[in-house]
């Protein structure tokens, strides 16, 4: 059975795609652009975005966001750093955008987290405690300020 011209293509585009996953995932702290990710697979920046959003649902910038924002939330559920510290070790340049961003992925501002979150996990081993907290673009924000589920979130909210 022999693959077609356009099934090999769209094969290794979508192995490019996953390089820059994984390169976000690895560098999530570095400072980290569409246009750069794209010149690191030889993608144009457009393509690499319409792309990406193709396969993962959202956007190289939003899945960086939602990663930084994952790596916050276990940071702050730790509690040896002080949210200032967390907003800089994951890659933020702004104590304002870290707030932002975080209270729109979990729901609450990182201060209430770090002191209200962490009891939500207490006692759950590492890997159920990110996939439980794991925060969800374009979910609802909850109103009782408890992180955001997965299972709260619409199926195609999931990444």
């Amino acid at each position: 059975m022999s693959t077609s011209a356009s099934e090999r293509e769209r094969l290794r585009v979508l192995a490019l795609l996953r390089r820059v996953r994984d390169r976000i995932d690895r560098e999530y702290a570095q400072p980290l652009d569409v246009e750069a990710l794209a010149s690191g697979v030889h993608l144009s920046a457009g393509y690499l975005s319409r792309e990406f959003r193709r396969a993962y649902g959202e956007s190289p910038y939003s899945y960086l966001m939602t990663r930084r924002i994952e790596r916050a939330m276990a940071l702050l559920r730790r509690g040896e750093l002080s949210v200032t510290e967390v907003c800089f070790a994951v890659g933020f340049s702004s104590l304002g955008t870290f707030s932002t961003r975080f209270a729109e992925l979990v729901g609450v501002p990182p201060s209430v987290y770090r002191t209200d979150g962490a009891g939500d996990v207490a006692g759950m081993p590492p890997c159920i405690a990110k996939q439980v907290t794991r925060p969800v673009r374009n979910g609802p924000a909850p109103a009782a300020g408890l992180p955001v589920r997965n299972q709260e979130a619409s199926p195609a909210a999931r990444p």
